[in-house]
Formats: C-alpha cells, sequence, structure tokens
C-alpha cells in the first residue's frame, strides 16, 4: 500500500502546486486583490468538476474490479469508454465555465474590486477543462492497475513548465491573472498528452486505440453507478465550501487573500491523505473482484493509520509553520494573520478529514456508492449549511466559521465506520451461504 501510495501523494502534491504556483506569483508580484481573484475561484471550480470526477472514481474502481477478476475485454470497454467520456464532459464544463464565470461568483458575493479578475482566471482556467479531465480519467485508469509512477513523472515535467511559464507571463510579460491561468492550461495539455501517449503504447489491456473510442453503455452505466453519486457527494461538499467561502468574502479582500493561502497549504496535507483514499479504493476493488474479502478489513485498517500519521504530522506541521509558509503567497501582515487563523483551526485536526475518505474508499471499493454519499451529504455538508445559517449567523466570526469543518468530519467519520462494518458483515454472510450451498 505504501509503494502505491508514496508516489501517488508526490503526483497530487504536484498537481496541486499548479495552482499553487498561480497563487505564490500573483500575490508576490501582482497583490493580495490578485491573490484573491485566483483563490476565491477554488470552491467554485470544485463544485462545476466534482460531479465529473466522480465518473473517473468509478472508471478506477471498475478497471480495478476486471483487472482483479482477469476480464480483459471488459478492461477495454471501460477505459476506451471512460477517456470519451472524459473529452466530452470537459467540454461541456468549458462551456459551462466561460458562460457562466462572472453570475456564479456574484453569487458568491464576490468584492466588485476582486470580481473582473476572478471571473477572467475561471473563463481561461475552464478552456483547459477538456484536458483536465483527460488527465484525471487516464491517471486514474493506471491506478487501477497498480501504476502510480508514471503519473508522478508526468506532472513533475507538466509543473516544471507551469512554474517557468507562470514567471514567463508574469514578471517578462507583466501580465495578471490571465498570464497564471494561460500557464496552467499550457501545462495540463502537457501532462494530459503524456498520459495518452503512456496508455496508446500500454502492452496491457487498458490499452488505448483511438479507433476503438466509443462509448459502451452497460459500462457507462456501471461506472455512473458507482461515480455519479461520489462525484454528487463531492458536488455538495463544495456547495457547502461555496458557502463558506461566500462568508469568508463578507468580511473583504485582505480576508479573502489570507484564506486562499491557508487553504492552498492546507491542500497539500489533503492532497498527501487523499493518496490514501486512493489506494484503499483500488485496494479493496481489486480484492473484491478477486474475492479476497479476508484482505479487507486489513486494507482499511492500514489506511486508517497511514493517514492518521500522515494528516497528523503534516498538519502539524503546517500549524508549527505558518507563518513563513503563508509569507510566499503574500507579504501582508493582515493577510498572514488571518490564514494563520484558518490553519490553526483546520490544520490541528486535519486528519479527522482523512480517516473520513479512508473509510469512504472502503465503502466504494465493496460497491457501496450511494449510502456514503447520503451519509456525507448529512453529516458534513448538511451539518455546515445548518451551522453557517444557524451558530455562525449568531456568532458571526471567522473562528465559528472554521470550527465547522471538524466538527463535521468528526461525525461523519464515525457513521461511515459503523455503515462498513455492516455492509462487510453482510457480504462475509452471504459468501459463507455461497460456500455452504457448495457443500451440499
Amino acid at each position: 500500500m505504501l509503494l502505491f501510495a508514496v508516489p501517488l501523494i508526490f503526483s497530487s502534491i504536484l498537481q496541486l502546486l499548479f495552482n499553487a504556483v498561480d497563487l505564490v506569483v500573483v500575490g508576490r508580484y501582482v497583490g493580495h486583490t490578485a491573490l484573491a481573484a485566483v483563490g476565491s475561484t477554488g470552491s467554485l471550480i470544485n463544485l462545476l468538476t466534482n460531479l465529473f470526477i466522480g465518473l473517473s472514481v468509478g472508471a478506477n474502481v471498475l478497471v480495478a474490479r476486471y483487472i482483479g477478476a482477469k476480464q480483459d475485454k471488459d478492461v477495454h470497454e471501460t477505459v476506451h469508454t471512460a477517456l470519451l467520456v472524459s473529452v466530452l464532459s470537459g467540454i461541456l464544463l468549458a462551456l459551462i465555465g466561460v458562460k457562466f464565470a462572472e453570475p456564479l461568483l456574484s453569487l458568491m458575493a464576490t468584492p466588485e474590486n476582486v470580481l473582473k479578475q476572478s471571473a477572467l482566471y475561471l473563463r481561461i482556467y475552464f478552456c483547459g477543462m477538456p484536458v483536465m479531465l483527460l488527465y484525471n480519467f487516464g491517471s486514474a485508469i493506471l491506478r487501477a492497475q497498480g501504476d502510480t509512477r508514471r503519473p508522478l513523472y508526468y506532472l513533475f515535467f507538466a509543473g516544471v513548465v507551469n512554474a517557468g511559464l507562470n514567471l514567463f507571463f508574469v514578471h517578462v510579460l507583466h501580465r495578471g491573472v490571465d498570464g497564471v491561468a494561460y500557464a496552467t492550461v499550457i501545462s495540463q495539455v502537457l501532462a494530459a498528452a503524456l498520459i495518452v501517449r503512456n496508455l496508446m503504447h500500454t502492452q496491457t489491456a487498458c490499452r488505448l486505440q483511438l479507433k476503438c473510442l466509443r462509448v459502451y453503455p452497460a459500462k457507462l452505466k456501471t461506472m455512473a453507478q458507482i461515480g455519479l453519486p461520489a462525484g454528487l457527494q463531492g458536488c455538495i461538499f463544495s456547495l457547502s465550501n461555496v458557502l463558506i467561502q461566500a462568508s469568508v468574502n463578507s468580511f473583504g479582500d485582505i480576508a479573502m487573500a489570507g484564506n486562499s493561502a491557508a487553504a492552498n497549504i492546507e491542500g497539500f496535507v489533503y492532497v498527501a491523505m487523499n493518496a490514501f483514499h486512493h489506494t484503499t479504493l483500488s485496494f479493496t476493488s481489486q480484492n473484491y473482484g478477486a474475492r479476497q474479502y479476508r484482505r479487507i478489513p486489513k486494507i482499511l485498517g492500514w489506511g486508517l493509520l497511514f493517514v492518521t500519521l500522515t494528516g497528523g504530522i503534516l498538519g502539524g506541521s503546517v500549524v508549527l509553520f505558518a507563518k513563513p509558509l503563508l509569507g510566499f503567497y503574500t507579504s501582508s501582515p493582515e493577510a498572514i494573520k488571518y490564514g494563520c487563523l484558518r490553519v490553526l483551526y483546520i490544520c490541528t485536526v486535519y486528519f479527522t478529514c482523512g480517516t473520513m475518505d479512508v473509510v469512504v474508499g472502503s465503502l466504494r471499493g465493496l460497491g457501496a456508492s450511494i449510502l456514503p454519499t447520503i451519509v456525507s451529504l448529512i453529516g458534513a455538508c448538511g451539518f455546515r449549511v445548518v451551522w453557517i445559517f444557524t451558530v455562525f449567523a449568531q456568532f458571526r466570526s471567522l473562528k465559528t466559521l472554521y470550527l465547522s469543518y471538524p466538527i463535521s468530519w468528526i461525525l461523519t467519520t464515525s457513521a461511515h465506520l459503523l455503515f462498513f462494518c455492516l455492509i462487510f458483515c453482510k457480504i462475509r454472510k452471504n459468501q459463507q451461504r455461497s460456500l455452504e450451498r457448495r457443500v451440499s
């Protein structure tokens, strides 16, 4: 699991660096208003993309399951369905993002002095959505067959290009948020091209043949059954985060800048933990497909241990070094003060978010996708929305707002663990009955 997860951690960190470099460059060379403009788009981007990213989770589960069961024809059909769907979904998202960027940002109470720059960044970013989704689906397929190293190499190359182009557009050509957006899109094109090249030259059942690209309805249906609940959960999570971002926006552009920088730093802790979500998901899916049920609780146990250690160590380090880390993004003392506040309330117990995701990975690997979605909607998203309109409305401060995160993670993790025990016990009972029927 560690051999699988560590390259995935570095891949996720590199992917996050795309946005981090954008924030650092505009924050240092353009100013805190540009930093607020770029940072404030994150929750809206996630809201619009998570439904389709959920489909990549469905592709990962399905490919891993068919590989475990040695069903090469089904692997072939799933791969070609997934990659075509990724491009079509990206085109749809690009049209939505370009058309509705400014109205959606206005609904989030984005300040007038930030709105135009945020909308410009968002429009350019969404033009690259087809290649971004192509990369995500392609890397999900590689993870399903146990390959987490090549996506790491590809992202490292793309990340270096992104950093160089950011400095070129902003420092040399004196562009603003549009410059960092163009740099991000170009680097995403390179990463997607490398993934496609790999899939076209692999000798496994996952080999991509352009002439075979088509949507196989049965595979799309199964992929959607697994992935759409995950995507819907991500969308609702993002909706609650959009409400939180709108609440942060009401405190002004300096608070937005500090919040954006802190959220980006937290992202590095999150993606490191989230690697164990994908590891648990892939390992559970393959062993479930191979009917190695006894391994599944061990996979969950190791996943929880690894994610707790990762979240505890990295989250604690961020709290300890918050000021110098935030100083990379902005030189504004007030913005750094706001960022430190967010880091303190979230990163201290951030490992609980990781444990929540790992248990969800196990549940989805077992094919239970709707149940964790419902639990997450109620335990995390619903709780946060209620918190904003009740507790936060009564005690209006950023401290009160940020408290909603750890409380929701703890409640939701507890519920997921309970349902994992119930579902796994049911699977073992069905296995025992099947064995008894064979003996009789």
